[in-house]
């Protein structure tokens, strides 16, 4: 009997984007796979049920679950969710277990198994698996997209029989796959761009992407390529080193994080009162609390000296044709490592397993 895997309708909160698309489906139903969906899943993100061939449609959530044995979503599933899934499936899905730990106890009560796609490795062969690149690459660019909307300037240096116009000066907070996206991007639209990361390693790739590397004098260059958390001292150096940066900014986009932890606060309320009252502020690390003291999410706020603070979650989801196929390729690649010959077949001992089981 095929393996019947799943996806639903995502139904967080400004989610726009699907975990199979329509390609997707195609090449992991010659792999033997039965696919079951529900109804308008992918209408968000611009697929269309007819585009869905050969796959089982089915409008009722509970129902879809019920019939599956692999639920593949993009954010963690609900208590609904797990209550409704058969006994020992599996789950393959965000799961950011630390803020989700009723719903992961409610999972394992059922032995149900929860792979946490956040939590693959960075190896080699995990490459094409990781979720969290292949999304960040879509959050940059939108970061930049979106400044570039609400700003009233124009990024690149103009030459016009009305005079020259400068351009403007973008600096870019973190150099992760995000950040780098979104120099990359601004450097495109013809801007100045400024970069700062506490990861001196960082220097290269940000200035390949022809960008400028602020030096803060800080270095936490952390495990598996992410940055540490820093101590109060390194924090104070920080923000001194990054003001007298920041004044000159027309736009500032942020995306440093630490996994695991809350986003760490690099701009406070005092560095956002001496910007420029022009100055746009892009938040990518909504989703764990955010880089700027006064950010809200899903929120434009306007400070009392004109500057415009977006404070941005889920931006992959604002271009969701693209990030839905970045993430269903991802999930393809990832379940090569649980179907073999047509047949569920899991290597308890497999690397990017082991690390993402729950």
């Amino acid at each position: 009997m095929a393996v019947k895997i799943g996806f639903l309708n995502e139904v967080s909160e400004h989610e726009k984007r699907v975990a199979i698309t329509p390609i997707s489906s195609q090449r992991l139903i010659k792999t033997g796979l039965d696919i079951h969906m529900q109804s308008k899943a992918g209408k968000m993100a611009g697929f269309d049920d007819g585009l869905y061939k050969n796959i089982k449609i089915i409008k009722n959530a509970k129902e879809l679950l019920k019939s599956v044995d692999i639920l593949i979503k993009l954010n963690p599933p609900t208590l609904d969710d797990i209550k409704n899934l058969s006994k020992k499936s599996i789950i393959i899905s965000t799961m950011f277990a630390e803020q989700n730990k009723t719903i992961i106890d409610q999972a394992k009560k059922k032995n149900i198994n929860c792979y946490a796609l956040e939590l693959i490795p960075r190896i080699t062969r995990a490459q094409s698996m990781d979720i969290l690149s292949s999304q960040a690459t879509c959050s940059g660019y939108s970061s930049i997209i979106k400044a570039a909307l609400v700003s009233n300037l124009l990024f690149p240096m103009l030459t016009t029989a009305a005079g020259t116009i400068a351009p403007a000066i973008v600096v870019v907070i973190g150099a992760g796959v995000a950040g780098l996206q979104a120099i990359a991007t601004a450097h495109r639209l013809g801007a100045r761009v400024l970069a700062y990361d506490i990861r001196p390693d960082a220097k290269e790739q940000i200035e390949s992407l022809g960008a400028k590397m602020i030096d803060a004098g800080v270095d936490a260059k952390g495990d598996g390529g992410y940055a540490r958390e820093l101590n109060d001292n390194e924090k104070k150096l920080q923000q001194e080193k990054l003001a007298m940066q920041l004044n000159k900014a027309d736009i500032i986009i942020t995306t440093a994080a630490v996994p695991g932890r809350p986003a760490p606060t690099i701009i406070n309320t005092k560095m956002v009162d001496n910007l420029k009252n022009h100055c746009v502020v892009v938040d990518l690390a909504m989703d764990s609390g955010g880089n700027c003291e006064l950010s809200q999410p899903n929120k434009e706020i306007t400070h009392k000296n004109g500057v415009k603070i977006i404070g941005f979650s889920n931006p992959a989801s604002s271009v969701a044709y693209h990030a839905s196929q970045m993430y269903a390729k991802n999930i393809e690649v990832f379940l090569t490592l649980f179907i073999k010959d047509k047949k569920l077949e899991i290597d308890a001992e497999d690397e990017i397993l082991k690390s993402c089981l729950l």
